[in-house]
């Protein structure tokens, strides 16, 4: 591991414990070099805990006892301020805006490792790593479509719903079953289409379109009856 210290960082607040991780991709076309640069540049007053390149090379920027600026406006069970209580690690990955791509096998080894090593270390469990996308839906698409869950999940790194039943679709169910699973509940259509896009993102990649068809209903009631315990497994 190399380190480089960011200087976007601050304390975390005294009663603070960290209980998630937040995977981020880069989403610039510069690869590692621009990233490192942007995460390390106090104009951008962005960073992140870590960052790992597509060749698995692995980079420490903000120690974990500090709190790193990655998450932004941000909410998950009821929670806002995610910074404070989260580990952000940034995946190299030009993202959407410049080709979203598959992010290769050496980076995954690199990224399980580490999160096998931040579950030993902080009270942290595969309900607690999420996407950028779950924690601030309406504006964040990372880690995208492309990123292996159903890997990590397998892994015992995250969550995944290995079987899940068609269902109706209903409008009310589903905002509480969001709610449940760990996103603010939507307050209008508007706002439960960006969730149930950024659930689809995370749990249906193959079709993320926002829309409440009885396949995302049925996996809606799949995950929010899967553990929520921070150190519960899938």
């Amino acid at each position: 591991m190399r380190v480089r210290r960011s200087p976007n960082r601050d304390a975390r607040p005294a009663a603070a414990r960290i209980e998630l991780v937040i995977l981020h991709y880069t989403g610039m076309a510069g690869g590692a070099a621009a990233a490192l640069d942007r995460l390390c540049d106090p104009a951008a007053a962005v960073s992140a805990h870590y960052l790992i390149e597509e060749n698995g090379g692995l980079w420490s920027l903000v120690p974990e006892a500090e709190r790193a600026w990655h998450a932004g406006r941000s909410f998950w069970r009821g929670r806002e301020r995610l910074n404070d209580v989260s580990i952000g690690i940034e995946l190299v990955n030009p993202g959407h805006a410049h080709g979203l791509r598959p992010f290769p096998d050496r980076q995954l080894e690199v990224l399980e490792a580490l999160l096998a090593e931040l579950f030993a270390r902080w009270p942290i469990g595969p309900a607690g790593v999420l996407g950028h996308s779950d924690v601030a839906p309406e504006r964040k698409l990372d880690p995208g479509e492309r990123f292996p869950w159903r890997r990590l999940a397998r892994a015992g790194l995250a969550i995944w719903p290995e079987r899940a039943v068609p269902r109706p679709p209903d409008p009310a169910v589903a905002s509480r079953l969001l709610a449940a699973i760990g996103y603010r509940e939507p307050a209008d259509a508007p706002t439960r289409r960006a969730m149930l896009a950024a659930f689809q993102r995370r749990f249906r990649p193959g079709r993320v379109d926002g829309r409440l068809d009885p396949e995302t209903m049925g996996l809606l009631e799949a995950v929010a009856g899967l553990p929520s315990g921070s150190r519960s497994s899938m």
